[in-house]
């Protein structure tokens, strides 16, 4: 250890903790136990073992984590939480023998998502919106992305981007925003989804890049959206404004939107359960990350598994989040998926915790958090557990014991 290390001054120094590091190449979970996290400013100074924490350093304040275990701080990587209104009486109507389709021909769906968040002001959609998120803060998530995608014109999209901003401030939690205005057609532009294109191309994308709102711009590719073609124009204009591009790919059908998302270089290709092999091998060489959504899965009692196993072969890097939104998956716990993405879909406890975790932050093209490693942003999670593993097998409640966003306590203890 250098001298300078020796001598440093901590703001904050965590004693007492197993750590489940998360870095790759040594024991599984990256495990340091009895171990201590030292942080200057907002980002990890020094990682150890409590035992050899530097005799002459000092710090600012010093917590004792009393055997707990220490974790990266959540990123929940795909969410669209900022909206207004409530569709749980369509899910009633659903369970009760009425279709997707006839809600839909009646103005449900989306359309009503739509209707109530282009109706809301920023107060109201906030107001509506935050507990979302601090559910989502209370179980140790650090980061979250928020889409829009429910207003479909440009002053609604703004609006939903710039509440999800402001929310991200209020609560002190980071949040990444994503441009999702071809998420679908607007009822204006019914049977004109090409002029529709035009717009978002002309107008939308150029309004959120001039204004700095989002952090990347989405698209939604399937039979019921939007297709290859009209894909690669958005894509074409958010990368002339300097925005990484994301994909709501294969959910329903093979698209061939993992190969689409990989010739874009872009960030993520998500859902997937109908990638091929080869949009997955295109993946790989681009270095897309697949992202994978059990609660829609679930909630859209949904039967054609993610290819988890080509996946892996092919070494995509696996993620997981809620995807949050009002139809297809109301969750607020990523703790959640994890247990679903293993019991579902046989991913490891140890994928599962790099899927909301290393993997999660790199499918937001973060690479300064996910793992617990000098040098990283000090987002930590405090868990009462007694082995990582805890995390996938419980099913329900809430085991955060404490988090740490850039290097601030944002709570200790129970």
């Amino acid at each position: 250890m250098s001298a300078e290390v020796r001598t440093a001054h901590f703001d904050l120094l965590l004693t007492h903790a197993h750590l489940a590091t998360m870095q790759p190449g040594g024991a599984p979970y990256g495990i340091v136990r009895d171990g201590a996290v030292g942080i200057r400013g907002d980002a990890i100074a020094w990682v150890g073992r409590s035992a050899d924490v530097p005799r002459d350093c000092n710090a600012a304040q010093t917590l004792s984590c009393d055997g707990n275990w220490l974790t990266p701080g959540l990123v929940d990587c795909h969410t669209h939480l900022v909206y207004a209104g409530s569709r749980a009486n369509e899910w009633e109507r659903r369970q009760n023998g009425a279709t997707y389709a006839e809600i839909a021909r009646e103005g449900g769906g989306i359309a009503s998502t739509v209707r109530a968040t282009r109706a809301a002001s920023e107060a109201e959609l906030a107001a509506q919106s935050a507990p979302r998120l601090a559910a989502l803060a209370s179980e140790g998530v650090t980061t979250v992305e928020i889409k829009s995608g429910y207003g479909l014109d440009t002053a609604t999209e703004v609006k939903q981007l710039r509440v999800a901003r402001e929310l991200g401030l209020e609560l002190e939690i980071a949040v990444r925003t994503t441009l999702l205005a071809a998420h679908a057609l607007p009822p204006e532009y019914a049977g004109r989804a090409d002029d529709y294109v035009d717009y978002v191309c002309r107008e939308t994308i150029p309004a959120v890049a001039r204004e700095r709102l989002a952090d990347a711009v989405d698209a939604f590719c399937e039979t019921i959206a939007f297709t290859q073609a009209q894909t690669r124009r958005v894509f074409d204009a958010a990368r002339a404004h300097g925005l990484p591009v994301k994909l709501h790919a294969d959910q329903l059908s093979d698209m061939d939107g993992a190969r689409i998302a990989a010739e874009a270089a872009a960030l993520s290709a998500d859902h997937l359960e109908y990638a091929s092999e080869d949009g997955i091998a295109a993946m790989a060489r681009a270095g897309t990350v697949a992202v994978l959504l059990p609660g829609a899965f679930y909630a859209l009692r949904e039967t054609k598994l993610p290819p988890i196993a080509a996946l892996r072969r092919a070494g995509v890097p696996m993620a997981i989040s809620t995807d949050c939104n009002p139809g297809t998956s109301p969750v607020t716990s990523l703790v959640l998926m994890l247990s679903m993405a293993c019991t579902l879909w046989k991913l490891t406890p140890e994928e599962a915790l790099a899927g909301v975790t290393t993997h999660a932050a790199r499918a937001l093209g973060l690479r300064d958090r996910g793992m617990i490693a000098q040098g990283m942003r000090a987002d930590l999670a405090l868990w009462q557990i007694v082995e990582p593993a805890e995390l996938a097998y419980r099913i329900g409640g809430n085991a955060s014991a404490g988090a740490v966003r850039a290097g601030r306590v944002a709570y200790w203890g129970t």
